[in-house]
């Protein structure tokens, strides 16, 4: 046991949570924003501008989406280069049998399992490659379809109860995928696993909106324009840390999120499409995949956008958060970031 232990350290294959559910999770959604996202969003200026240009790079670079993301998730691995190589065709066969979970799932696999005979032979440059991309590709083709299949159907559920109590499921969806962006797990990630889109999508920005304005925000005393712009079109994640020393300063956010998720599925009726869906106002993604899901939602679409992504949740957060500093439930320097 020791032995294997000693092998998996020299092969540099770290065996846990984080490493398959937080590091590769996070590395196929930079993967999905450098490809599909960058292409829905050339896509949605084409449609809107008229210029075929923006349609000719939407089109090459939804096309990189498998690519991409084999690539991003074998390179958080620490990957050695033949390996990392073999991955872009892993994730191609991934992504096209089993969507962007399958993808997922055949190359981390893969990735160290190249990893393992990485430098072992004379023949490395062979044996590696093989090794990596057929492990890959014959996990794709015997696990993607089943994955793809049951990732959309719980996508399907999920929208499907939110169309049955858009109230409740705006509420649950709002807070659950608002509090994900914050920690240090991948809600563009979830919300593409499992396909999250419609009025569930459009909940899920709200949250994630109300988590990132709320803070960016709620914060200002503390951290001023560089705070305001790095949580507002960043991320939360950056109050991770403040949360831990007080738990408090999480809930005035998380209220609003549970406010303005209703008000997205039952006033607004707001739709996302799913790699929209988790991004809320980081990069200005949120909104961009809102007009995406709704090229003819007209004036109230644009309200609905205006007020559920930004002025309702700086209002709400501001006002839960004055509240708790008067309460002294949140103290000067509470919620101050370093930068």
């Amino acid at each position: 046991m020791g032995g294997f232990a000693s092998f998996l350290k020299r092969k540099n294959i770290d065996i846990s949570v984080k490493a398959y559910l937080i590091d590769a999770l996070g590395a196929m959604a930079l993967g999905l924003f450098a490809s599909l996202l960058i292409g829905v969003i050339f896509n949605t200026l084409g449609e809107k501008t008229g210029l075929d240009l923006f349609i000719t790079i939407a089109t090459y670079s939804k096309q990189a989406t498998g690519a991409a993301i084999g690539v991003a998730i074998a390179y958080a691995l620490h990957a050695p280069a033949l390996v990392l190589f073999s991955e872009v065709a892993v994730g191609i066969a991934g992504n096209a049998l089993g969507g962007p979970v399958g993808a997922l799932i055949a190359v981390v696999i893969s990735t160290e399992l190249g990893k393992m005979v990485s430098k072992e032979t004379k023949l490395d440059i062979l044996v590696t490659p093989s090794v990596a991309i057929v492990s890959g590709v014959l996990l794709s083709m015997f696990v993607g379809p089943g994955i793809m299949a049951f990732m959309d159907s719980f996508g399907h559920f999920v929208e499907s109860m939110t169309v049955l109590h858009p109230f409740v499921m705006g509420m649950v969806i709002s807070v659950t995928i608002g509090m994900a962006l914050t920690l240090p797990i991948s809600s563009a990630a979830l919300c593409i696993a499992i396909g999250l889109s419609g009025l569930a999508g459009g909940a899920a920005t709200a949250g994630c909106c109300a988590q990132m304005v709320g803070f960016a925000v709620m914060s200002f005393k503390e951290n001023r324009w560089s705070g305001l712009v790095s949580q507002g079109l960043g991320t939360s994640m950056l109050q991770m840390p403040n949360i831990i020393k007080n738990p408090l300063v999480w809930i005035p956010p998380t209220l609003a999120g549970a406010i303005t998720g209703p008000i997205s599925t039952c006033v607004f009726r707001l739709e996302n499409i799913p790699i929209g869906s988790g991004m809320g106002t980081c990069g200005l993604v949120g909104p961009f995949g809102i007009v995406s899901a709704m090229p003819d939602g007209g004036t109230m679409m644009w309200i609905g956008i205006l007020l559920v992504c930004f002025v309702l949740p700086a209002l709400l957060s501001y006002g839960f958060g004055l509240l708790f500093r008067k309460m002294k439930l949140i103290r000067e320097g509470d919620l101050r970031i370093e930068q």
